[in-house]
């Protein structure tokens, strides 16, 4: 893990020439960090999701020893003991009646209280099937007493009775089908019986659920009380289940919600997610909905040309990226699937300057779906060919022999000059994909270079800063571009009235930063921070290239020269040991210096 931030204000950069072979190269891990950090683990030992093979050593951060029981978190709950509720028994189990007022409160008392340390949750959250000697072994290490359920966590789970949480949910609700059995009332037997993973987020709530009072509601009270009364007799299941092996665990209770939902909306809202109807109310952050609509914010249509925007599917479904703006005419659609036509493109050409009124659509290869050194020549002329008629359509710009060829770096062919080309009205063109992100870069940045006669490293830099696009491309796409970057800017109407050496200088001068780049760049995170990897970190000269000006390093080991290290500065970078990517290695502890840095 690497995170990195945009600069404080810092002494003026200074580029330096290539480094020779024999410059020594600096382990960042000695600055700012302790000579005591114990040693990090390697990368090829890092567990992966979902379940794969045995780790091929243990690791070499040991597993946190257990607290003693005098440093335990009491848990506090709302809910324990239920003396303040009413007790019933529905077929042989026996439950607590509690009303909205009741659950609401809980669920804000429980959501108030600090969390227990990780090392007494972890790892029996990591899910330790006794089947699974894998698992076992990496966490814990022939130490049996972390394999005991925690006892220094009370939660509470709520619970929608029919399971349907796209309407009436409430903060934190649950279908019975993460945790309960299907044909029994037992809990699920959750931890992995094989495979290896520090990632097992789908056990959570079937886990934790275990270490809860549990508050089913709905409104269908029989429902209610069904589903309430086989939680309780799971709970019962389980404790008589551990007393057997001679380990006493907590008590647990079931409660059932005698209120409609209607007085959740009423009084307390705060904890309401979604309403009868299936809204979203937007008093409680709901992390999936987030992260939707922060991809869709992130990857929403944006113009990197003129007429030429770069979106995601959903945006098919809009007439126009606001309602000022123009519809599109034109849709290319980037996938696995898709190959370059060129004829396609000339039809539509033609159809549009005919006053062709409904929108068309054409199908083009997804970034990284062209891979080296399989690409032929007539494949490469046709993306320069395909963005010669994308910006044709754009400009409102019809050749008048539409069979002119690509031309080669020496211009054997010029581009026709402006009093060869005939007019008609520009058209409003959208590039997209599934998330607006991946398949469609390759074309989008080989239309940029085209465009506005850039450069392969210019197009990378320009469509991330200047255009404030977010994209991802593959290796593969940084060889094809570097390949037919000549022929795209040789054709470049941007460099019509440029000489070939002019053209051909420009491309030998590419920084030396592209050779090292693998197509990512660092994902924005806020404006003034980024999240990047190890390759990152390890091309510094692209991180300048973007103005990022300070690296935190968590848990990795980036190799820089001391060229670079004094170029930066030693208090431009923070070096985070001793946490590694394990699920073993804690981070809260590193959370203020981290912070204080940014």
């Amino acid at each position: 893990m690497a995170t990195i931030a945009l600069p404080r204000p810092m002494p003026r950069y200074r580029s330096s020439s290539p480094i020779p072979t024999h410059t020594h190269s600096i382990n960042l891990d000695g600055i700012n960090t302790s000579a005591a950090c114990p040693i990090p683990i390697p990368n090829k030992h890092l567990p992966v999701c979902p379940p794969g093979p045995a780790p091929s050593d243990k690791p070499d951060t040991p597993p946190a020893s257990p607290p003693t029981k005098h440093l335990k978190l009491q848990p506090q709950s709302l809910l324990y003991p239920p003396t303040n509720y009413l007790k019933v028994t529905y077929n042989s189990a026996a439950v607590y009646l509690i009303d909205a007022a009741g659950a609401a409160a809980a669920v804000n008392h429980i959501s108030e209280q600090p969390l227990p340390e990780a090392g007494q949750v972890f790892p029996w959250l990591h899910g330790l099937h006794p089947a699974n000697h894998v698992q076992q072994a990496f966490f814990v290490a022939r130490r049996k007493a972390l394999r005991k359920t925690p006892e220094c966590y009370r939660g509470v789970t709520i619970v929608k009775a029919d399971g349907n949480l796209t309407c009436s949910r409430l903060k934190g609700a649950v279908g019975t089908e993460e945790f309960m059995q299907t044909a029994a009332s037992e809990f699920k037997d959750i931890d992995p019986r094989e495979g290896f993973s520090v990632r097992n987020f789908q056990i959570q709530a079937a886990k934790t659920a275990t270490l809860s009072d549990i508050i089913v509601y709905g409104e269908d009270e029989d429902e209610v009380m069904r589903v309430g009364s086989d939680i309780a007799k799971a709970q019962r299941a389980r404790r008589q289940a551990h007393r057997a092996l001679g380990h006493e665990v907590p008590v647990y209770h079931t409660f059932v919600c005698t209120s409609h939902f209607k007085e959740f909306e009423e009084r307390h809202p705060e904890i309401v997610v979604a309403d009868t109807r299936g809204e979203l109310t937007g008093n409680v952050l709901d992390f999936f909905h987030q992260e939707r609509v922060e991809m869709a914010t992130m990857t929403k249509a944006s113009e990197i040309a003129r007429n030429v925007w770069l979106g995601p599917t959903d945006d098919l479904s809009m007439s126009a990226p606001s309602p000022e703006d123009e519809p599109f005419d034109l849709f290319i659609e980037c996938s696995d699937l898709g190959r370059a036509n060129v004829p396609a493109l000339k039809n539509i050409a033609r159809e549009l300057d005919s006053g062709a009124e409904t929108s068309q659509y054409v199908e083009f290869p997804s970034s990284g779906s062209i891979m080296p050194p399989s690409w032929p020549l007539t494949e490469a002329d046709e993306i320069v060919e395909s963005c010669r008629w994308i910006y044709n359509i754009a400009n409102g710009i019809r050749p008048s022999d539409d069979e002119d060829e690509v031309t080669d770096i020496e211009g054997d062919s010029p581009m026709p000059s402006p009093t060869e080309m005939r007019i008609s009205r520009p058209r409003k063109i959208l590039i997209y994909c599934t998330d607006g992100y991946t398949e469609s870069s390759m074309l989008a940045l080989a239309y940029y270079m085209y465009a506005h006669g850039v450069t392969v490293s210019e197009a990378w830099l320009q469509m991330h800063i200047d255009k404030r696009r977010n994209f991802f491309a593959y290796p593969s796409d940084v060889a094809l571009l570097n390949s037919i970057a000549p022929s795209i800017l040789s054709n470049s109407p941007a460099l019509a009235h440029s000489a070939p050496q002019g053209i051909t200088q420009r491309i030998h001068d590419e920084p030396a930063w592209l050779a090292l780049m693998d197509g990512s760049l660092p994902s924005r995170i806020l404006d003034y921070m980024y999240l990047g990897n190890l390759g990152h970190a390890n091309n510094p000269d692209l991180l300048r290239a973007m103005g990022i000006g300070q690296l935190l390093s968590v848990g990795e080991t980036a190799s820089w020269t001391a060229a670079d290290i004094a170029s930066w500065g030693e208090e431009n970078v923070c070096v985070v040991q001793g946490v590694q990517d394990n699920g073993v290695d804690p981070l809260t502890n590193e959370f203020d210096r981290c912070l204080a840095f940014i």
